[in-house]
C-alpha cells in the first residue's frame, strides 16, 4: 500500500494512503442519483458476493504524487439518466470530496461508464407505456 506524505510539522508527519483516497471518492460516487454502483471487473464482483462485503473503493484507480491525484471511476449507471449529465455531478462531488477530507488537490476525476442496469419493474412500466 502506498502512503503519501501528506504533512510534516514539529509535531511529526501525516500519510494518507492511496486506498483512502480511492474509499472517499467511491462514497463520493455513490452518493450521486443515477450511479448504481462501480465496477472493477469480474473478479471483484464474485469476491463481493462470497465475501458479503461492498467494497468503497471498487472500481476506483487512484494516482497521487506530492500533492495531487489523479482519480479514475469505473461506474455503472441506472437506465435512463442523462449520462453526461450524471457524470458531471459525480466529477464534481468526487472533487470536491476528496479535496475537502484530504487536502490533496484532485487534477483530473475521469470516468467510465461500463453498464447500464435496467430494472425490472422499469422495463415493464416503459413496455406497458409504449403499447398504450
Amino acid at each position: 500500500m502506498d502512503e503519501n506524505i501528506k504533512e510534516t510539522s514539529s509535531i511529526g508527519v501525516v500519510k494518507i494512503s492511496d486506498e483512502v483516497v480511492s474509499v472517499v471518492a467511491g462514497l463520493a460516487a455513490d452518493e450521486i442519483e443515477g450511479i448504481e454502483g462501480m465496477n472493477s471487473g469480474i473478479t471483484s464482483g464474485i469476491s463481493q458476493i462470497l465475501g458479503g462485503k461492498k467494497n468503497p473503493s471498487k472500481g476506483v484507480k487512484v494516482t497521487v504524487t506530492e500533492d495531487n491525484a489523479s482519480i479514475d471511476l469505473y461506474v455503472v449507471v441506472r437506465y435512463g439518466v442523462k449520462i453526461p449529465e450524471v457524470c458531471e455531478k459525480v466529477q464534481k462531488n468526487v472533487m470536491k470530496t476528496v479535496e475537502t477530507i484530504t487536502g490533496l488537490k484532485v487534477s483530473t476525476v475521469n470516468i467510465y461508464v461500463q453498464n447500464v442496469v435496467i430494472y425490472k419493474s422499469e422495463s415493464k412500466e416503459n413496455t406497458e407505456q409504449r403499447e398504450n
